[in-house]
Parts: C-alpha cells; structure tokens; sequence
C-alpha cells in the first residue's frame, strides 16, 4: 500500500491539473497531417529558369602605382602662427620629402602651382601608411619658416584619395596642404 505522502502529492497533483484544465491522464498527441505527394503536379512549384554564369570581370589588379600629392603654400604675413591659408598663394620651388622606414627616401620640388607628387616604384596601397612626408625647404627667404599645418614639419601620413584604373591602376594619396611662413620679425606690408 502507497504511504500516505504519496497519496497526498497525487491528490494535490490531479487538483492542480484539474484547476488548469488539464484532463488526467492526459490525452495522446494527435496524428501527424498526411505527407502531400510530391508527385502531384499542382503542389509542385515551377521549375526556376537555368542560372547563367556571372560574366567574367577583368582581373583585380595585383599591383597598383602608388601617387602621394600635395601642394605647398606661402602664408600670408598677416597669419604668422596661425593655422589657416587665409591670403595664402602657393609656392613654387619648394622641396618635400617622402620617407618610408627602412626602403624609400624621395625628395621632390613644387611647381608653378605648388604641386608635387611622388611615385615610388617599391611603395603599394598597403604599407603606404608607413610613410611620411615632411616640408625641407623654401626658396623664398621671405617665406622660409615650416609650419606644422596638416603635420608638414612633424610628417604627415599619406591618406588615401582614389582608385584610378584606366590606363593602368593607379592608388592616389593625399597629404597636406604644407605651408611656408615669413619669420616673425619680418614686417607685414
């Protein structure tokens, strides 16, 4: 004979499941749904058009030019230690130089429009960020202090501008703009 505990928690068991609506011993489950034939024609959806092949795009290109650019500028005597190129023109002449730890070191002259570029033929895309590119001189002696301006006398890292592809792959860098500014004692006019 069961003790009487475990008459108890039966008793409490089947009111509890009384309470909940819940029919003891409970019901089987009901019988799963009928499998749809699958060789009925109206339950089979229609067969996709074949897949075409993607075309074939000419290949990534594996090696790309590198071109660092910049421009540099002469300040205007109004501005000496601030950074702005407010009256600013650019300086023609001027030299920059790129260096890369350990494999690249270029120098480069502005021209009539301050500009100057570097293409180095070891440098890629992908240890471009090592390099550095820093104000060396001016030629104008009114104009010959460097000035920090986007990192020009500390070194600026290149950052990238565009991918050109046509003619040939092309990476583009920028850094800058540097500028030059006259000496502190100079007198504005």
């Amino acid at each position: 004979m069961a003790s009487p505990h475990f008459l108890n928690a039966l008793l409490l068991l089947q009111f509890s499941l009384a309470l909940a609506n819940i029919p003891f011993p409970p019901s089987p489950p009901a019988p799963a749904p009928a499998p749809v034939p699958f060789d009925d024609p109206i339950s089979l959806p229609p067969s996709p058009p074949p897949v075409e092949p993607p075309q074939s795009h000419p290949p990534f290109p594996r090696s790309f030019k590198v071109v660092i650019q910049g421009v540099v500028y002469c300040k205007s005597c109004k501005y000496i230690g601030v950074d702005t190129l407010t009256g600013a023109s650019p300086l023609v002449g001027a030299v920059v130089k790129l260096r890369c730890p350990g494999y690249i070191k270029e120098a480069a002259k502005t021209d009539e429009n301050g500009y100057f570029f570097f293409m180095p033929p070891k440098l890629t895309p992908f240890n471009s960020h090592k390099c550095k590119v820093f104000l060396v001189s001016s030629p104008k002696r009114t104009c010959n202090v460097a000035t920090n301006l986007h990192d020009g006398d500390d070194g600026a890292t290149p950052v990238p501008f565009s991918q050109i592809y046509n003619p040939s792959p092309l990476a583009i860098f920028n850094v800058g703009p540097f500028a030059f500014e006259p000496h502190k004692k100079l007198r504005c006019r």
